[in-house]
């Protein structure tokens, strides 16, 4: 059993994380960063939505903000609250057309809320109706061909890892070196973090 499978994939998956700095805007970057910390100093709320595995990575992210001291939320949970002006919404979708993401960007510009895509398309659907756009790389749709080997014999050359892997992998690659920054801005600690963890956790 060799799993030359499993040994591609990992080479592909950590060569295409490697190029990431690469092939980001650091632009994009510092107004993000900016509107997080604006967003925090005039006492606002940051809300954060995905959908499938980009949700639980809008869950990751918005655990680390919490940790941070940020007012953060999940839509979705039923603890958030109303949001307003002064608001930020982070919103992940590689596609930039989920639906659910798109509708609650939607309704968050409604009510005054600065909108944040992290997204692999800026020209979506979400991508042309938010304030600002973080391009984020990766694959979001297969081929017409599914079949890995048909894929080869025909030349199709995509990556192994399924659907959106690349993205999301990449998103949280991105939003945990975001949260490296904050720390650094915010003058934060790895104990400042482990200060605000969970202490009543389910066993």
């Amino acid at each position: 059993m060799t799993l030359a499978t499993v040994k591609e994939c990992l080479n592909q998956i950590s060569t295409f994380i490697n190029k990431l700095p690469s092939l980001l805007d650091f632009e994009q970057v510092e107004k993000m960063i900016n509107m997080l910390i604006y967003a925090q100093a005039a006492n606002r709320s940051i809300f954060v939505v995905g959908a499938g595995r980009s949700g639980l990575i809008a869950k990751a992210f918005a655990m680390r903000l919490m940790h941070l001291g940020f007012h953060v939320y999940v839509i979705g949970e039923t603890i958030t609250p109303a949001a307003g002006k002064g608001d930020v919404l982070v919103a992940i979708s590689g596609s930039g057309r989920t639906g659910i993401v798109v509708t609650v960007a939607q309704v968050a510009k409604q009510v005054g809320v600065k909108v944040v895509a992290v997204t692999s398309h800026p020209d979506s659907p979400l991508g042309k109706l938010s304030d600002h756009v973080v391009f984020v790389p990766g694959r979001t749709k297969i081929s017409d061909e599914t079949d890995y080997f048909s894929r080869q014999i025909l030349g199709i050359h995509e990556p192994l890892a399924p659907l959106g892997t690349l993205f999301e992998i990449a998103a949280m690659v991105f939003l945990e070196s975001i949260v490296t920054e904050l720390m650094h801005r915010l003058g934060k600690t790895e104990e400042d973090l482990r200060a605000r963890h969970a202490t009543i956790e389910v066993p």
